[in-house]
């Protein structure tokens, strides 16, 4: 640096000091006055305190001393609530955890309205989690989590709407039971299918009796039929390649016997 400077005050001489001045100048303010922002990102100028909006992407210049930014991401960002322990409308505890997508649309409002959007928007999905989920039964937390989710993400997105944040998602990781309860909805879903087995089962038999009621109102209209019927049977068993012979005698013949 010091041969620099008197290199300067050799070639420039009596005006010398001042070029020196004005590249020192150059050197330090230059880097604090330009900066460069990226697609996804904006930056909140400040101007001795007061607001000036956003401004990027691309080249952004700043008066030194004088302007103050503040860089923000715009990109969608995740936050992992922590597990919270909730008790269901059925009075079932169990353990739940979330994720949380968002983003910020409005720069302003993000550095404005709130200190630290990032742990605002955090605590409020960990506040709406225990709420929402406390206002459910244990049936509709496993097999309705989609309905969940969105009433999830309509809350939670109308808090964070003044701060400039859009929560676009809202999804609900996993629930966790207790090994009784769990050992409950067990026996529950077992004897659940045994129902099922049994109803299936009853109807068989029903519908089966059904059959035999017509066929027994098709026989007696034609009494033929029950000697086909007869014939079919005896087919069916010679069939088997068995040593029982079978003689086959007209039901008629013993009509007369009947009457009697």
């Amino acid at each position: 640096m010091e041969q620099i400077i008197s290199g300067l005050l050799s070639m420039f001489g009596a005006s010398a000091p001042v070029i020196i001045v004005i590249v020192v100048l150059a050197v330090f303010i230059l880097p604090q006055s330009i900066r460069i922002l990226r697609e996804y990102e904006r930056g909140v100028i400040f101007r001795l305190g007061k607001l000036q909006g956003a401004k990027g992407p691309g080249l952004i210049f700043l008066i030194p001393m004088v302007d103050k930014m503040v860089k923000m991401d715009l990109r969608v960002v995740t936050i992992d609530v922590p597990k919270q322990e909730v008790m269901t409308k059925d009075n079932v505890p169990a353990t739940v955890d979330a994720v949380i997508y968002f983003r910020v649309v409005d720069p302003n409002a993000a550095v404005v309205k709130v200190e630290n959007y990032w742990k605002a928007t955090s605590l409020i999905g960990q506040t709406t989690l225990r709420s929402v989920l406390g206002q459910s039964a244990l049936d509709e937390l496993l097999s309705q989590r989609d309905i969940i989710n969105q009433k999830l993400q309509e809350i939670i997105d109308k808090q964070t709407e003044p701060w400039g944040i859009k929560v676009t998602s809202v999804e609900v990781k996993e629930v966790a039971l207790p090994d009784s309860m769990k050992r409950a909805m067990a026996k529950q879903a077992e004897a659940e299918r045994e129902r099922r087995a049994k109803v299936v089962n009853a109807e068989g038999e029903f519908q089966a009796a059904e059959k035999m009621v017509q066929a027994a109102g098709l026989i007696a209209k034609e009494p033929i039929a029950l000697q086909l019927r007869y014939l079919q049977t005896m087919r069916e068993m010679a069939s088997e390649h068995n040593t029982t012979t079978f003689l086959p005698l007209p039901i008629d013949l013993f009509s007369a016997f009947l009457k009697k």
